[in-house]
């Protein structure tokens, strides 16, 4: 296959790639599948207990990820890679199997609600972290662009399946079962990673990477090294900005369905159906969409214009705002995150080291995004204590999306000058 055949469709595989390109596939899927059984069931606890909560809550779990981070750069100092996700992973699977027996004991108990919402903000940005992490040791700069999108939708499709089997099964399995299930799912992602490793390759592409040694390194390099950095710091502000975005969006609705719907199934159904249309739409724009924009046009543009979108979603739910534009504007930003900006975002660390794409990564994705919810949590609840409605806090994200396309541009000519497209 030419070059110039190999760079033109959605999915442009090369001599070589099919294997690899299956197992990340396939480990994303799994991954995904298993964390989207889930998150219905944090969103319907959640709004059980009140949305006035989510502010202690997503407190409770930035402090608990700042706890983590130093843990987590020791583990990767350390520990080699190959051995080191495995952990992670089982280390997670464990905790889902002890989370489904204490829903089987007690679904609605306030205290089992309120670990396990804390629990999955950790889960969740550690376990996708590293895989993308992962995924910057796997495929070089030039196969990120291409690749990426279409890897990102086989988390898509793991996001489909996962709210899907949630809503089929929640009335006869339970809370407890639903867990069971994203463990099993969870378990799975082992022998992708183990199937991935000899694929890996060092930063510039020309040898295999030392997976079997530590990324090595300070402990603390993650953080000093994103200070150093105007385009780290400027990847920081992307997810900054971005995750106050989609929080003020995540606590309105956490309101408004709390009014609506009265039990934790019937709260959990509309989450799982809501996830199915985001990842729908992600998995549209993932193998159609984004492989197309960053080889036709490069990453910054790409990223410029999942900003734009979140403007045009935040003004019109300043006009319109009720409860069926706020699931509009939910869907569409989330679908553009997971479809557009993330694959465009992780392909930023194709051009970085080894010690980058896993400790700096690991603290914006972690500490930096978790401390943004806590921002939002505190802001959010002061803002509506002196009278602001969902138009204002619509007119407000409006403004916050423009400062979002200006730091997209400023990332984007950074990873330029790094060599990137």
């Amino acid at each position: 296959m030419s070059s110039a055949v190999a760079t033109r469709g959605a999915l442009a595989l090369r001599p070589g790639e099919a294997r690899a390109f299956a197992l990340s596939f396939l480990y994303f899927f799994l991954l995904l599948a298993s964390y989207f059984m889930v998150r219905p069931l944090r969103d319907s606890l959640a709004a059980g207990l009140g949305a006035d909560q989510i502010k202690y809550l997503s407190t409770a779990v930035f402090l608990t990820m700042l706890a983590i981070v130093p843990v987590f750069g020791w583990l990767a100092s350390r520990v080699p890679r190959s051995r080191l996700l495995p952990g992670i992973y089982a280390f997670f699977v464990a905790h889902l199997l002890a989370f489904a027996i204490a829903f089987r004991i007690d679904p609605e108990h306030e205290w089992v609600a309120r670990v396990f919402y804390v629990w999955l903000g950790v889960f969740n940005m550690f376990v996708v972290s590293v895989f993308w992490s992962f995924m910057a040791d796997v495929w070089r700069e030039e196969q990120g662009r291409r690749l990426f999108g279409a890897i990102a939708a086989g988390g898509s499709l793991g996001g489909l399946l996962g709210p899907a089997l949630t809503k089929l099964l929640v009335d006869d399995v339970g809370l407890g079962g639903i867990a069971l299930v994203s463990a099993l799912l969870l378990a799975g992602t082992l022998a992708a990673i183990a199937g991935l490793r000899r694929h890996a390759h060092d930063p510039d592409g020309a040898a295999p990477a030392r997976l079997d040694e530590p990324v090595g390194g300070e402990i603390l390099a993650g953080l000093s090294r994103l200070v150093r950095s105007p385009f780290l710091l400027g990847i920081a502000g992307l997810i900054v900005v971005g995750t106050l975005l989609g929080m003020v969006i995540y606590i309105e609705m956490a309101r408004l369905v709390a009014e609506t719907y009265a039990t934790p199934a019937e709260r959990t159904a509309f989450y799982a159906e809501r996830d199915i249309w985001v990842n729908g739409i992600s998995l549209v724009l993932q193998l159609l969409v984004v492989g197309r924009l960053t080889t036709w046009f490069g990453v910054r543009p790409t990223l410029v214009g999942a900003g734009l979108l979140a403007v045009l979603a935040f003004s019109t739910l300043a006009f319109v705002p009720v409860l069926g534009m706020l699931v509009v504007a939910n869907v569409l930003m989330r679908a553009t995150e997971f479809g557009v900006g993330k694959p465009a975002r992780d392909m930023l660390y194709t051009v970085v080291d080894p010690e980058t794409k896993y400790k700096v990564k690991n603290v914006i994705d972690t500490a930096v995004l978790r401390g943004s919810d806590v921002v939002t949590g505190w802001a959010h609840g002061a803002l509506a204590a002196l009278g602001l409605g969902l138009a204002g806090f619509a007119g407000v994200g409006a403004v916050l999306a423009l400062l979002l396309v200006g730091i997209a541009w400023a990332v984007g000519t950074g990873y330029r000058r790094r060599g990137g497209t």
